[in-house]
This record gives structure tokens, C-alpha cells and sequence, in this order.
């Protein structure tokens, strides 16, 4: 399983328009506010499909959504290549965000119901972490071939290679292995392993990742998609550590993820050229990369870890960020940045693996989509600020102040963390989470 997953998550981001496509949406003269617009309707596709896919795919099949995303996006692309302007790069966006959510959810549930199968829950941060991993892998070689592609043929060819890529994605998703058994719950037998600490989340909810009980769930295969989607939506307002747990989600996630999609526009405003940009974001996602693979490692790490990790990503971006002409160099700059990724994709991998150890009904990837859709509001107000603010500043000083949420929730966490101890352990007996990788 693990082999086909980390192609699956290569392929998916070896794209070569990832890193260039803001730069052909203002070669098409579009303005920052019409690009925002459109990574605003991006979100708001997936907002309105996120949960609807995500009990589509608890009731149906979880790989049948992951193959029909990648072929969704390679048309998207063929549109942008083939006839570029602000209403078809708009339809693409449409087409992205519909493959977003169908694979929201969806895969994480796949990944944690295979590995529950083969009794190996408790490995689900650092096989995710992997497949972030390759994920960023893919990023990074779609990266350093994007500038060469781009000054050889263009954005027909930067294209074409895209779109190809879609479509092996679409292949490699067929061999991903899919056991749909009568337990839902967070684990082997049931149960929710302590994956990532037993401590609060940020909504204050104790033993979030503990093991806190609960029904053994059946599949919600024959209640259909309304009954999976009632399952999970239940299920994400009744359990406070489910509840916590995803609140984290949108907290860690919406904001870098956001500011990822104008990462060359910083790179460009801090003097690169349009063939040196992909070069030097690859120094961005080595950053990612490493966060991913430490996720493993530290899979035990509590709220209060979390919250200093938020923290010093947060002072990091803004501090990376200072790339105007009286600020620090582009490879200092771009280095601190760097570090803030890694700490960010590092929590990313951390709040999901609490997320998916605290869901104990048969309607997981319901739940997850209900992060993903609040990951995606969020993402909507991130866009939207920052398409007001960047043209009254500039997209470094716009990058600075966004790193202020991250600060604020790590405060908050800490705050919840010293009043959650009088909660004791969470409805059962605490398991201390000692196995090993």
C-alpha cells in the first residue's frame, strides 16, 4: 500500500505549472485582486464540495474519487494552456477545486482504515509524513523543471507536461488497495491510539489523540450518503475530542497554505528572475520536505510542543519575509522562510494524525472533510486579505503580518493547555502511546 501511496502523492504534485502558474495568470495581465479572486472561487469549489465528496466516499468508494480527481485537473490545465484567460483559468480553478475535494477526506481515510487493517494505525503520522514527503518531492521536481520547460516551449509545454502528470496520477490511484470492513473506529479493534499526545487541542478539548472510547461503528456503506453524512457531522459536533481535533486542522493549515500560492510573487518582488523563481522556491520545500519526515519522529509531541512550533514558525515567516531592498538578502530571507515551512508542514502532519486517531464512527472521511472545509473557509478570508493588503503594500510585508495568527494561536493553546489538566483523562483509561515506529 505504502508503495502505490507514495507515487500516488508524487505524481499528484510533479506538475510543472505549480510554481509558474501565478507568474502566467500576471503575464495575462491580471491583476493581484483578479488573482485572488480566482484562488477565492478555488477555495469556495471546494468549500461547497468538500463535505457532500467526503460522505460520498464514505459510502461509495474512497478510490473511486481518488481516480476521478487527477483527469478532473488534467482537463483544468488543458483549458489554461489551450485558451488562456480569467474566465477559463476560472473553469480551471472550478475543476481543481472539485478534484481537492473529492481527494479530501478521502485519502487520509483510505491510508487510516488500510492501516488499521493490517493492524498499524499507530504508524499513520510517519506514513503520511512520508507521503507529504513525496508529495513536496514532486513539488520540488515540477519545481527545478518548470524554469527550464518554460524557457524551452513556453506555457504550452509547461502545460502539457501537467496535464500528463494528472493522468498518471489517475493511473497510480487505481492501484491503491481499498479494505472497507464493518469497524469505522480509530484503530485496530476500534480503538484510537494516542498517535500524536493526549493533550488539548486548540478548541481546549483534552485527550484529543487519546484514546476516549466510544462505539465500534459499523460501515456506513448501507446507510448510504445521507447516513454517512449525518454519521459524521454527529459525530464532529457530539465528541469534544473529534471536535478539538479538527478545529486544529484550519488553525495549523489555512494560513501557510494560503500564502503558498504567492510564494513566486514574493520570490519576483525580492529581485529573481522569472527563470531563477522555480530555483529559488525549491529551498522553500526542502524546508517542507524535512518537516515531513521529522513527522515520525515526533508524533508524540503534546499541545504545548505544538504551540512552540506555531510560534517559532510564526516569528520566522515574518521575519523571512523582510525581503524588500532594506531588508534581509533573498538567500536569508528565503532560509527563514524555509524553516517556518517546516515547521508549518510538520504541525500540518501532527494536527491530522490527531484528527484521524480521534475518530472512532464509520464516517472518517466525512469528519476529515469537515477540516477540509473548514481549512477552506478560512483559506477564503486569507485570500481575500491578502488581495486587499498586497497592493497597498507589498507581498513581503503582506507575508510578515499573516505570520500573526500563528503567533495568537499559539498563546491560545498554551492558554487551553494550563485549563484543561482539571479534565483527567478522557472518558476511559489514558494509554500511554509508546509504540513503536
Amino acid at each position: 500500500m505504502t508503495a502505490a501511496l507514495y507515487a500516488y502523492s508524487f505524481l499528484d504534485d510533479c506538475v510543472l505549472l505549480y510554481p509558474v502558474y501565478a507568474l502566467m495568470f500576471s503575464d495575462a495581465d491580471l491583476s493581484v485582486t483578479q488573482i485572488s479572486s480566482l484562488f477565492v472561487l478555488w477555495s469556495l469549489t471546494g468549500i461547497l464540495l468538500e463535505v457532500p465528496s467526503g460522505a460520498l466516499a464514505d459510502a461509495v468508494s474512497r478510490r473511486l474519487l481518488l481516480w476521478t480527481g487527477p483527469l478532473l485537473t488534467a482537463a483544468g490545465f488543458a483549458l489554461w494552456v489551450l485558451a488562456p484567460s480569467y474566465w477559463t483559468f476560472a473553469l480551471g480553478f472550478v475543476l481543481w477545486g472539485a478534484k481537492g475535494a473529492f481527494g479530501s477526506g478521502a485519502l487520509e481515510a483510505l491510508v487510516y482504515e488500510e492501516l488499521a487493517h493490517l493492524d498499524a494505525a499507530d504508524s499513520y503520522a510517519r506514513v503520511m509524513g512520508r507521503a507529504r514527503a513525496a508529495s513536496l518531492a514532486g513539488v520540488m521536481t515540477a519545481t527545478a523543471l518548470a524554469g527550464p520547460a518554460l524557457a524551452a516551449g513556453g506555457y504550452g509545454l509547461v502545460g502539457a507536461a501537467s496535464v500528463a502528470a494528472c493522468v498518471l496520477t489517475a493511473g497510480v490511484a487505481l492501484g491503491l488497495p481499498e479494505h472497507r470492513g464493518p469497524e469505522g473506529g480509530g484503530g485496530p479493534g476500534g480503538e484510537s491510539d494516542a498517535g500524536v499526545g493526549g493533550e488539548a487541542g486548540v478548541g481546549g478539548e483534552a485527550g484529543v489523540g487519546a484514546d476516549c472510547g466510544g462505539s465500534d461503528g459499523g460501515g456506513s456503506g448501507g446507510a448510504g450518503w445521507w447516513g454517512a453524512l449525518r454519521a459524521g457531522v454527529a459525530e464532529a459536533r457530539g465528541d469534544r475530542a473529534v471536535r478539538g481535533a479538527l478545529l486544529l486542522v484550519p488553525a495549523v493549515t489555512a494560513v501557510w497554505g494560503a500564502l503558498d500560492e504567492y510564494t513566486p510573487l514574493l520570490v519576483r518582488e525580492a529581485g529573481a528572475g522569472d527563470a531563477e523563481v522555480p530555483w529559488w522556491l525549491l529551498v522553500i520545500w526542502v524546508g517542507a520536505t524535512v518537516g515531513s519526515l521529522l513527522a515520525g519522529a515526533v508524533r508524540g509531541v503534546g499541545a504545548g510542543g505544538l504551540a512552540g512550533l506555531l510560534a517559532g514558525a510564526g516569528l520566522a515567516l515574518a521575519a523571512g519575509t523582510a525581503l524588500t531592498p532594506h531588508g534581509l538578502p533573498l538567500p536569508a530571507g528565503l532560509a527563514l522562510v524555509a524553516l517556518a515551512f517546516c515547521a508549518f508542514q510538520l504541525t500540518t502532519v501532527l494536527a491530522d494524525a490527531r484528527l484521524q486517531a480521534a475518530v472512532r464512527g464509520p464516517s472518517r472521511a466525512t469528519v476529515t472533510s469537515l477540516a477540509g472545509a473548514a481549512t477552506e473557509l478560512t483559506t477564503v478570508a486569507v485570500y481575500a486579505t491578502y488581495g486587499f493588503l498586497a497592493p497597498q503594500t507589498s507581498h513581503g510585508t503582506t507575508f510578515a503580518l499573516f505570520a500573526t495568527p500563528y503567533v495568537l494561536t499559539a498563546l491560545a493553546m498554551r492558554k487551553r493547555r494550563r485549563g484543561s489538566h482539571h479534565y483527567g483523562p478522557c472518558r476511559h483509561d489514558r494509554r500511554d502511546d509508546t509504540t513503536p515506529d
